[in-house]
């Protein structure tokens, strides 16, 4: 990795680009620093900025950034845990799933699912993530005996689990409404939700991604039930195919209106297509597009920043689909947040990601260094649960064991 730290654009900075830039694109700018989010059609504008406008972008997020968040970048020991690849939904975007009868199809019980929560928590993870295939051998009850197993095994774990397309899922199996199920789930110790399978909540799109998945309404219809009994979820975006601008744009302002009426999104992840492995590219490599570009990246994760500033505060890079380094530098563009150290990752793995499985705690802390900030170690929650100023000695760990449970416990305060 790179250790060079990257500079920080400062007001000076700034002025002299929003003067060099054009006036309309100078006064969307200029209302976002003053906390006026920008519009559907004001963040087509900023999407369509080159050059020292686009710059003029990045250098405002940033300060938006610091007025929202102040000088922090967060990360989370987390440990991904997916339980099965199996699943019969076939979407084309995506390389991860399995029929029942493939080679490496994969199905963990409940125990081996516990097992993989209990060795997390002793290594320092505060959450699990726990999501899978739409396998067609399970029920409801799988979904609870999983909560009820990982609290059974480590009762202070947070367990962030279950897109809206699980709860779907689990929903049809047992002829149940969303808010009972979740509520259910929430009883047994279902902590948060990953807002994942949203896509880009665009009807035309979504088709052309699958014909079969999740709808638009029925994404929001879900999460909105999960906010409704008090479980907090992520809030996601997958773009750089057959989308455009406008999609993206649509999207944070359905993203922004929804959490007008619920405040239940804890954050936003911003999620590259990988193109490398899957159907919906090798099968229309003139119609589709390898992923965003690397301007791409950074307009997004800013436009997200103004878009959302006031609503959805926490913006997070994913170092798995951009890598360390560009996930990084997000952090000077709008973002504050470097998402989770895994521990394991396999669904962009299969699309072809090239990044690892796992980037140690002490590698997240040096990475916000990089960017000038404080680095704060953080619960799913975004409770903090320990801080390491700019002038602090970064902990190293061959092991990858950053404290010890019974230290973590007292530290975290909540699960």
């Amino acid at each position: 990795m790179m250790q060079q730290r990257l500079t920080q654009p400062n007001n000076t900075t700034l002025n002299t680009l929003l003067q060099e830039s054009r006036s309309y694109v100078r006064d969307i700018l200029q209302k976002s620093l003053a906390g006026e989010p920008p519009t559907v059609a004001e963040a087509c504008e900023l999407f369509a900025t080159q050059g020292v406008e686009k710059q003029a972008l990045l250098a405002t997020a940033n300060a938006v950034r610091q007025q929202r968040i102040g000088s922090t970048g967060t990360f989370v020991i987390t440990r991904n845990i997916n339980f099965t690849n199996v699943c019969y939904m076939g979407c084309r975007f995506c390389n991860f799933a399995k029929a029942k009868t493939d080679e490496g199809a994969e199905f963990l019980s409940v125990t081996q699912v516990a097992d993989r929560a209990e060795e997390a928590w002793h290594r320092g993870a505060t959450e699990v993530c726990v999501q899978g295939g739409l396998h067609p051998d399970i029920d409801a009850d799988y979904y609870r005996n999983l909560i009820l197993a990982i609290k059974e095994r480590v009762p202070e774990i947070h367990i962030h689990a279950f897109s809206p397309f699980e709860i779907w899922y689990g929903c049809k199996k047992g002829r149940l409404e969303p808010k009972q199920f979740l509520s259910e789930l929430k009883a047994l110790g279902l902590g948060s939700m990953p807002g994942t399978a949203a896509e880009i909540l665009d009807t035309d799109i979504r088709r052309q991604l699958t014909k079969d998945k999740l709808t638009t309404q029925e994404w929001v219809r879900i999460i909105k039930a999960a906010h409704e009994v008090g479980i907090p979820t992520t809030s996601t975006i997958m773009y750089g195919h057959v989308d455009q601008p406008i999609h993206w744009a649509n999207h944070l302002d359905l993203l922004r209106t929804i959490q007008q009426e619920t405040g239940g999104f804890t954050e936003f992840v911003p999620l590259g297509f990988i193109h490398y492995e899957t159907r919906l590219y090798k099968d229309n490599p003139d119609h589709v597009r390898p992923g965003p570009t690397r301007d791409e990246h950074f307009k997004m994760h800013a436009i997200a920043r103004l878009m959302l500033q006031g609503h959805i505060d926490n913006i997070q890079a994913s170092w798995v689909k951009m890598g360390p380094d560009t996930a990084t530098e997000m952090l000077l563009s709008g973002a504050n947040d470097l998402g989770g150290t895994l521990m394991n990752e396999s669904i962009s793995r299969a699309a072809g990601a090239t990044h690892g499985q796992e980037v140690l705690p002490s590698d997240m802390v040096a990475n916000i260094h990089r960017a000038g900030l404080t680095a704060v170690q953080r619960n799913t929650l975004y409770q903090p649960v320990q801080t390491w100023p700019l002038a602090t000695a970064i902990p190293q760990s061959a092991t990858g064991l950053w404290y010890s449970p019974s230290q973590r416990i007292s530290i975290q305060g909540v699960s």
